[in-house]
């Protein structure tokens, strides 16, 4: 297709098409509209929209968003046909402006007699003060089929301030547990993980068990809202719980989707000093998916060192994958071409070894992660990783890693066993069966035998044998009972 984004490897096509599956159906289309980022900047060239909106109809929607970020496709789910869209917020005002191709579109992904769910990141009051500077959020009276929801995610400037104390926390030598404990509770960061996680739980659970589609947006579409997209797909689809999928989902859903990385990331994330734009929203990301492995470490593919470098070069790195704001800035600073991918270092054989988990076993069900602040955890292999001694860690890994090989050798003999055991008694059975057979076939001969006599009479009987060309044949003696004369 030539429309398609390039990103340097093969991963671009792949990234794109895991949710294009909805495609396949008369329900959706890939537009080209954004093919030279003239209708929004931060979207990439293809979008995935409903086939019953055309390519004019999705201008005038843009105008209507905030950046111009329409709802696109994020997600199609396809165990019921539901799907969940992303976009920027409305631009209605204190006029309470509307546009009737965006409610026609956001009413074009809901099934005959079914309800929407609208995930607004923002608390009520966040967003009816956005009114007053432009924007807002869609009218119940203009959007009748659809339910909105506010869960509040704090924007991206409370968000730096809660990593720099949770830094300060973790580099405080004092050792007093009630100082550390305080600090801890001070910088909100666990808080943060909760109120993600929650919102991520309340899109899967419209969708699946509720059966109604959704549209997730906060104010610019960029930041909060590719949080609770990323995880709830995650949640829902085991996919994106291996390697491969999970790669394909960072670059469909915040390289693709024009999460700002070169502003959020732009200095160390332990950096005291902050630039005004920066914010660790892909690490609070990060982390999320983090506290989800280990609730179910064994559902996963790639192991927590996989979530350590994906953070690291985030911030640094020697790739270009994280570089820029956008796929448009990426295109004009030619960075396919002038820089590799981070995805073609890791998806070497002797690379991807060591993000593998030696735990994984495919789980093709939905998984639900706990919110309760007692099953979410401190993620010490970021924050506390210059505090613990890794010798021993390393050292319990490799020895996990040396019982588990140890293990799937000893099941893979049991089988062996297994299936030879199976074998010889098939073999035994087929031996029993042709005795049986036999035995059978014997004793059918010498009732037919019984029979023929009787009809015949034994000197015709024998002659009749002699014919077949069973030769001279003397009868048994109780073939020869006067009972058969």
């Amino acid at each position: 297709m030539p429309c398609l984004p390039q990103y340097g490897n093969s991963l671009s096509k792949t990234a794109f098409q895991p949710h294009c599956s909805s495609s396949k159906t008369d329900e959706w289309r890939l537009s080209c509209i954004n093919k030279e980022f003239s209708v929004c900047p931060s979207y990439p060239p293809v979008v995935i929209v409903p086939k019953s909106i055309d390519d004019e109809a999705l201008r005038k929607v843009a105008m209507f968003r905030h950046g111009s970020r329409f709802p696109v496709l994020s997600y199609y789910h396809k165990k019921n046909g539901m799907v969940m869209m992303r976009s920027s917020q409305p631009l209605t005002g204190t006029n309470g402006r509307r546009c009737k191709e965006d409610e026609k579109l956001i009413n074009a992904t809901l099934r005959p007699g079914k309800r929407g769910y609208i995930i607004d990141t923002r608390s009520l009051n966040v967003a009816q003060q956005a009114r007053a500077k432009g924007g807002g959020f869609e009218q119940e009276a203009h959007y009748p089929q659809w339910r909105r929801i506010h869960k509040c995610i704090e924007r991206f400037n409370i968000l730096q301030e809660s990593l720099i104390k949770l830094v300060e926390a973790c580099n405080d030598q004092s050792h007093n547990m009630d100082r550390w404990l305080s600090k801890l509770e001070a910088s909100n960061w666990l808080t943060h993980i909760k109120e993600i996680l929650t919102a991520a739980c309340l899109a899967a659970q419209c969708i699946d068990r509720e059966g109604a589609s959704v549209l997730v947006h906060g104010t610019e579409g960029t930041d909060s809202t590719l949080q609770v997209t990323s995880l709830a797909q995650i949640i829902l689809d085991p996919s994106c719980r291996t390697i491969r999928g999970f790669e394909s989902l960072v670059v469909r859903e915040w390289l693709q989707a024009g999460h700002p990385f070169q502003q959020r990331c732009a200095q160390s994330a332990y950096s005291n000093s902050k630039q005004k734009w920066e914010a660790p929203v892909f690490l609070l990301f990060l982390d999320c998916v983090w506290q989800i492995l280990r609730q179910f470490p064994c559902s996963f593919e790639f192991n927590e060192q996989f979530l350590i470098m994906l953070f690291e070069h985030a911030y640094a790195s020697q790739f270009g994958t994280f570089l820029g704001n956008n796929e448009n800035e990426r295109s004009k600073l030619k960075l396919p071409q002038k820089t590799m991918s981070l995805w073609s270092w890791v998806n070497r054989s002797e690379e991807l070894s060591k993000f593998q988990n030696p735990l994984f076993e495919a789980n093709s069900l939905v998984i639900w992660p706990s919110v309760a602040p007692q099953s979410l955890q401190l993620w010490e292999g970021v924050f506390l990783r210059w505090n613990r001694p890794s010798k021993f860690l390393d050292e319990a890994h490799e020895e996990m890693n040396n019982i588990i090989k140890y293990n799937k050798e000893l099941q893979a003999k049991v089988n062996a066993l297994r299936r030879q055991l199976a074998e010889m008694e098939t073999d035994d059975k087929m031996q029993e069966n042709l005795q049986t057979r036999a035995v059978m076939v014997e004793e059918g001969f010498v009732l037919q035998g019984c029979v023929e006599r009787r009809r015949l009479g034994p000197c015709v009987w024998l002659a009749e044998l002699c014919s077949r060309g069973f030769g001279p044949l003397t009868p048994a003696p109780h073939l020869m009972d006067k009972r058969f004369n």
